[in-house]
């Protein structure tokens, strides 16, 4: 594997030269976050949250019980009703335009249902991500096949989605989100469509992202698939946080 990969988006921890130990930096804040859609309906309800540079966390919970809106505001795709979200720094629901592409930037996002274009090869579908960010055709090279390595499809560049399983189809969506090496990665129901092996395939790649220092967050209703992670997890209902 090259350096590409292997010197992750964010810097190891320095050993503390105090006797209190060195706390993590927060990536990700939520601050009495609540959102109500025009109908009246309650996503969110006063939810706090903070996660740390490095973490791997799990937000469960059935479906419609707010999983994915939180994400979405953390990318800017929603705007909170009340309170404040942090993402390095920014507020994602204050940015525009510019401003807001560069923060997402530095987001990764897997999708349930993968969102690959099916007419461009897996190889295509990753450097997509590169190319709408001006990189050069040697830099695309460079970050491609490390990439590939990183979720197992250094045979199936050349592939188009349709002739791909399902679980291949997720990986390469991973390979996307990841080939810029943004240091968060968000994950929305990245097993839903999956059975048992692949599903657990997908996360032992992400498992694998965030020990190089990629703080990883994913939603999901599998139960067993995170008593077997052995992850944190918090768990929304009703739109409420309960760790």
């Amino acid at each position: 594997m090259t350096h590409v990969l292997t010197h992750p988006p964010v810097a190891p921890l320095q050993p503390p030269s105090a006797e209190q130990p060195k706390r993590a930096e927060s990536i990700i804040q939520l601050r009495q976050v609540s959102k109500v859609y025009a109908n009246g309906s309650h996503a969110l309800v006063n939810i706090n949250l903070d996660i740390k540079k490095g973490d791997f966390l799990f937000i469960t919970g059935p479906s419609g019980s707010g999983k994915s809106t939180l994400l979405k505001m953390l990318y800017g795709d929603e705007h909170p009703s009340n309170g404040d979200i942090i993402v390095h720094k920014e507020c994602p629901h204050q940015l525009r335009g510019n401003q807001l592409s560069m923060l997402r930037r530095r987001i990764g996002i897997v999708f349930q249902d993968y969102k690959l274009i099916p007419r461009r090869t897996v190889a295509e579908n990753i450097s997509v991500v590169l190319w709408a960010q001006s990189y050069t055709r040697q830099e695309i090279e460079r970050r491609l096949q490390p990439a590939l390595k990183m979720v197992g499809l250094t045979d199936k560049a050349d592939r188009f989605p349709e002739e791909l399983s399902g679980g291949e189809q997720q990986r390469v969506s991973i390979a996307r989100a990841i080939v810029a090496t943004p240091p968060i990665l968000l994950a929305d129901e990245p097993t839903g469509n999956l059975d048992p092996d692949n599903s657990w395939q997908v996360i032992k790649i992400l498992k694998k992202l965030n020990q190089l220092g990629i703080t990883v967050v994913v939603t999901t209703h599998d139960e067993n698939l995170i008593r077997l992670s052995d992850h944190p997890v918090v768990q929304i209902r009703n739109g409420k946080l309960y760790r």
